[in-house]
């Protein structure tokens, strides 16, 4: 019995210190990924068939609405309203970055890594050369110069 009780106890204890690592992504972490993205999305043309300034597929598009506005967006609502979608694209890298802080046990960077490849690819690993290795290099150095700006 004693033994339970000091099981308990000791739970009780590092349930605090748990949680703590275990912190949610921050509002300054969402901003600067979701800038980071825009920034770093590839040039299109006004016909490739990608929307808003996050450069977002329109079957992404349809999940991703229904997910974070319970409803449907038309990728020209979508494309239209700026505030409709960094509402949208910071939902998406909120879970996405939160999911991989955890999965990194709150290695930054190599979350930021993750999310970008899986931005790209739909995967969070494989982005290390080419294009996609690229890519993920300059939202990384994006996402640190947007988190070295004063909130």
């Amino acid at each position: 019995m004693r033994l339970l009780f000091c099981g308990v106890m000791i739970s009780l204890g590092l349930s605090p210190l748990l949680a703590q690592a275990q912190q949610q992504v921050n509002a300054g972490q969402v901003a600067s990924m979701v800038e980071a993205l825009r920034y770093a999305a590839p040039k299109g043309s006004p016909n490739d068939g990608y929307y808003s300034e996050w450069r977002v597929k329109p079957e992404t598009l349809k999940g991703w609405s229904k997910h974070c506005l319970k409803q449907e967006l038309t990728p020209t609502q979508f494309d239209h309203n700026r505030a409709i979608a960094r509402k949208v694209v910071s939902c998406i890298t909120r879970r996405e970055l939160d999911k991989q802080l955890h999965a990194t046990r709150n290695n930054e960077t190599a979350a930021v890594r993750s999310v970008a490849c899986w931005w790209m690819t739909g995967n969070y690993t494989g982005c290390n050369h080419g294009f996609t290795g690229d890519y993920v290099q300059k939202v990384v150095g994006l996402y640190q110069q947007q988190r070295s700006k004063p909130q």
